[in-house]
């Protein structure tokens, strides 16, 4: 029989200062299966920690064509895709935008997949604070 695969992912980035030290932390949920990526950077924003942090979720996907949706906290990152706005961007080569590297980087891959976006004001999975924690304070500690 047929049925399609669903990838729920968590998404959260920040930076102390902006810029300053940061990172971003990631949730990625396949039936029980739940895989956890971060990082942290010295100097960044807490934009591109978001973007990097959908980026490096995306990337650790290895089939094309599934069902994925992102739960993330970032206006930047969820009206910028669902407005429509990145696709204007490209035509435009990015002119005068910020975070060129990282929009070009997830241009591709957002092509690869059918993908949601869900803005979510507080990420809270599985009614359990030890994720916000994960959010909060992991993207710190690399």
């Amino acid at each position: 029989f047929w049925f399609q695969i669903m990838i729920n992912i968590y998404t959260g980035g920040s930076s102390g200062g902006n810029p300053g030290p940061g990172g971003y932390g990631v949730v990625i949920l396949l039936k029980d299966n739940r895989k956890e990526l971060s990082q942290g950077y010295k100097t960044t924003t807490n934009n591109r920690m978001e973007l990097t942090a959908v980026i490096k979720a995306l990337e650790a996907i290895k089939k094309n064509s599934i069902k994925v949706t992102i739960y993330s906290d970032s206006k930047y990152v969820v009206e910028s895709v669902e407005k429509g706005w990145i696709w204007n961007w490209e035509k435009k080569n990015f002119k005068k935008k910020q975070n060129i590297d990282l929009w070009k980087q997830f241009i591709p891959l957002y092509k690869k997949f059918n993908i949601k976006f869900v803005k979510d004001k507080y990420i809270n999975l599985i009614e359990n604070d030890k994720w916000n924690f994960f959010f909060n304070n992991n993207t710190y500690l690399q």
